[in-house]
């Protein structure tokens, strides 16, 4: 049986994940990197999983509402702006995964743009959706050559919605995030 760590910020981004020869163990990260990071760090330490899946939900500039991406490719929008002076601010998740022969029938890719703030304006941003949590996890994982993967769900349009638009779509993500995971998915 395979132990797979599921993470969220939020409870209401909470999503049972029911996968045959599967054990799932849960665990709610709290909003942001540092808190994302430590958590993890802590459940990888104590569970020792094959596979930590992050579900949640994003915002984005260039898709739709109720889009889902299964994100192996990861920007630290904070560290991107010192990538001159050698910081590293991207990860790819894809090489370990492969390897270990998870998600590899998931198709709908994406890139996950992650920082320490909570996107209402509109403004430039590298990759499909934006989230708070998913670099710092996959740094984590790639540290503890854990194989990672991040499910997101769409909740709003950065620049058109504000937080009380993405607190009331935290319903409809979670009923996507389920249908995708449980229906059309089933298996790593």
């Amino acid at each position: 049986m395979q132990k797979i760590l599921v993470t969220y910020a939020v409870q209401g981004e909470f999503v049972e994940v029911k996968w045959p020869e599967v054990e799932p163990y849960y665990i709610r990260t709290g909003i942001g990197k540092v808190k994302a990071a430590y958590h993890l760090a802590e459940a990888i330490r104590q569970v020792s999983p094959d596979l930590v899946l992050n579900i949640g939900s994003v915002g984005t500039v260039n898709h739709q509402v109720g889009d889902i991406f299964a994100c192996r490719k990861f920007v630290d929008r904070d560290m991107e702006k010192l990538s001159a002076l050698g910081m590293e601010s991207e990860i790819d998740s894809s090489g370990l995964l492969a390897e270990k022969g998870f998600c590899t029938h998931w198709t709908e890719t994406g890139i996950c743009n992650t920082g320490d703030s909570f996107l209402t304006e509109l403004t430039h941003v590298s990759g499909d959706v934006v989230d708070m949590e998913a670099y710092a996890q996959a740094f984590v994982c790639r540290a503890q050559e854990v194989p990672f993967i991040s499910v997101k769900y769409v909740t709003d349009i950065i620049g058109q919605n504000s937080v009380k638009h993405w607190e009331e779509k935290l319903a409809d993500a979670r009923e996507g995030l389920s249908h995708y995971l449980n229906v059309l998915k089933e298996r790593i």
